[in-house]
């Protein structure tokens, strides 16, 4: 990533929007999480040698059954941006006992980014 003021604050503006997620998943509300993603987004992962895909809804009423989750440690890895399109590595400890690392790909469409998918892995399974 360059280091200009206009990358810095699309950098920003990315981390912003992973933040609703990371919010979400501390204070076990999906709508907080929701505002983080595009209507249409899909998870995808594998949990126990099964592959997960769902409608990105499933996470959000996942959140919301699981709780809160205080302990969470949350930390972007990565960021990289093409213009309008961008991605994610966040690692996250502690959600609920568990460890994950997700990538995100991010679309920017009328000014505001808003994650396009998620994909997981979920570590020690």
């Amino acid at each position: 990533m360059n280091t200009g003021s206009a990358d810095i604050a699309e950098y920003d503006a990315i981390a912003a929007v992973v933040q609703h997620y990371i919010d979400g998943a501390r204070a076990g509300s999906g709508k907080t999480m929701k505002k983080a993603f595009r209507d249409e987004a899909w998870i995808m992962g594998a949990m126990a040698d099964a592959s997960f895909i769902a409608p990105i809804q499933e996470l959000f009423d996942r959140t919301d059954k699981r709780g809160p989750a205080p302990e969470l440690k949350a930390h972007i890895a990565a960021i990289d941006i093409a213009n309008t399109a961008a991605t994610i590595r966040l690692e996250l400890d502690q959600w609920a006992g568990r460890r994950f690392t997700d990538f995100f790909t991010l679309i920017k469409a009328d000014g505001k980014w808003l994650i396009a998918n998620k994909v997981f892995h979920l570590h020690g399974t």
